[in-house]
């Protein structure tokens, strides 16, 4: 992979926080549709309705984790500092031979300025073997070894 040149945070940022509205949405709008079905199924039938009221409680509970985690996930993109980096940390844009990486919070792959960036957490497998670590370096993950060729 050529050298790539100085990616825009901000505008990662950008996306990544529109990426989680997003989500934040569409969960919010599934836990109300389920919770609606859930009154529906109310009624004086029997235990054969329970099971179902159950089945749909435990979807609006695990519906409910995933949001509480995206709200998690909002709430560390606000603190992050966006500034040069001169090492592998939070906020820190990465080049590998294998891609660009924006350690953030887990978003998953992004498209800016023409280019791919793969957002990782911090807890993430990779941005753990990469963490501390400065441009030039190897680190090695999954008995591949990684040489960081840019940090922004």
């Amino acid at each position: 992979m050529q050298k790539v040149e100085r990616i825009n945070k901000e505008e990662l940022v950008n996306v990544i926080k529109s990426k989680i509205q997003d989500k934040i949405k569409s969960l919010e709008k599934l836990i109300a549709e389920t919770r609606a079905s859930n009154n529906e199924t109310k009624s004086s039938m029997g235990d054969k309705y329970e099971t179902g009221r159950e089945m749909l409680q435990q979807e609006i509970n695990n519906l409910q984790a995933q949001l509480n985690e995206v709200i998690k996930q909002q709430s560390i993109l606000q603190k992050l500092q966006i500034k040069n980096s001169q090492k592998v940390e939070s906020g820190a844009v990465v080049q590998t031979e294998k891609g660009l990486f924006f350690i953030s919070v887990s978003a998953g792959e992004l498209i800016t300025e023409n280019q791919k960036v793969m957002s990782v957490s911090l807890d993430s497998p990779l941005a753990k073997a990469m963490s501390g670590k400065g441009k030039g370096e190897n680190f090695i993950l999954n008995n591949l070894s990684q040489n960081i060729i840019e940090i922004w």
